[in-house]
Parts: C-alpha cells; structure tokens; sequence
C-alpha cells in the first residue's frame, strides 16, 4: 500500500478551478492541468507522457505535449499535461496550471515558473533537498501550497545518475491522487525495458513517499 492523502483525488471531479478570464468572466474549469519546468535532457516530456499514459489507461481523456524553445541541452524546457473525466477541447499552453512541478530547482533563480498558478486550490513541486519553507522564500509569491521532493538525490541513490523525471512523476501522483500507482507502475514497466524500468518504479516510488508539503 502507498501512503496516501486523503481517500480522494486532490482535485475531485477536476470541477473547483477556473481557467484565465475571458471577457472580464471566470471559466470552470473541469480539467487539470500539470505544467512541468525542466531543463533539456532532464525528461519533463516524459514525465508528462507517463502521467497521461496512466490517466488513459484509467479511461481519461487527456493531452501531453512539450514546448522547447532552444532545443539545446540543459536550456530551459516546459511540458504540459491535461487530464480530464471529459473530451479536452482546449488546443493551446497551460497558462492557469493547477500543478507545476520543477524538475531543477535552478530554475527559480531565471524562470517564474509559479505563472498563472491560482493562489487557492494550486501547487508546486520542486525538486529540492530544503525544507519547503526554506524555497518558499525563493519564489517571492505566496501562490499555491508548496511540496519539496529530494529527487535529484533519490535518482542518484536508485539510478546512479541525476535523472528526476520519474521522481518528479511519483511526487505529482501523490500531490494530486489523479491516477493509481498501480497505472502508473503499468506505464513505467511499458516505457523501458525490465532492468531500467524496475529501477524508475523504485524511484518512483520513493519520491511518492517522501514529498513533503509545507
């Protein structure tokens, strides 16, 4: 069993958000959106993909697709992710996420990557060994409730190398309880072959079970 939240999905019923105005009105939203902020060759793309291959495997409807501007490595990228009980009609970027997740925690220092994040309802996850009230103070927003995960060194520890997109993957399932671990199991060990995959569950895993909320 993994440790969960409450017995519900975060976002039950993905029906309590808005999307950004529109003619001066605010929208319902009945989706989830993930926005993921990464560096080239750190996977945010595949973290995303994972995530909806999970929620279609759980009868879903969903989008993955990434935005790279400099395709160089290490240059900052961004991936999103859309999950909805309904067919998704929207065909553009995640501007009002409800969840971002920072693969690099650099990246607070250059991007703002808490943008559009609703100051009720939202979260963050960031990959870092600090105490979420220690990052806090390097956002300078007070928008939506803030999650740390070790990633980096949980990827080290299991995969030898800084790879955090499958931390990052663990630790967004147990922030918002949108799909099972059991998919998301099914989806790691369909992605890569055994050896590689049993490890990624492993970090995968431990990433669940450590994020910390502040």
């Amino acid at each position: 069993m993994f440790p969960t939240l409450t017995q519900k999905s975060v976002y039950p019923r993905f029906s309590i958000y808005v999307e950004k105005p529109l003619k001066g009105r605010l929208r319902l939203k009945n989706i989830l959106e993930v926005r993921w902020h990464g560096r080239g060759g750190q996977g945010a793309w595949t973290a995303s993909e994972l995530l909806a291959r999970a929620a279609i495997s759980e009868g879903k409807h969903v989008q993955s697709f990434p935005e790279f501007g400099a395709e160089r490595m290490g240059a900052p990228v961004t991936a999103f992710t859309r999950i909805s009980s309904e067919p998704i009609r929207l065909h553009c970027a995640v501007y009002s996420p409800d969840v971002v997740a920072v693969l690099d925690s650099t990246l607070l220092k250059s991007v703002n990557v808490v943008d559009g994040l609703s100051d009720e309802g939202g979260n963050i996850v960031v990959n870092t060994k600090a105490q979420p009230v220690e990052v806090r103070t390097q956002l300078s927003s007070n928008r939506g409730r803030l999650w740390t995960v070790p990633a980096t060194e949980i990827s080290i520890k299991i995969l030898g190398m800084p790879i955090t997109n499958t931390a990052m993957l663990g630790a967004v399932a147990r922030v918002t309880g949108i799909v099972n671990m059991e998919t998301v199991e099914k989806m790691v060990k369909g992605r890569f072959r055994p050896d590689v995959a049993e490890k990624n569950f492993a970090v995968v895993k431990e990433a669940y079970e450590e994020v910390k909320p502040e």
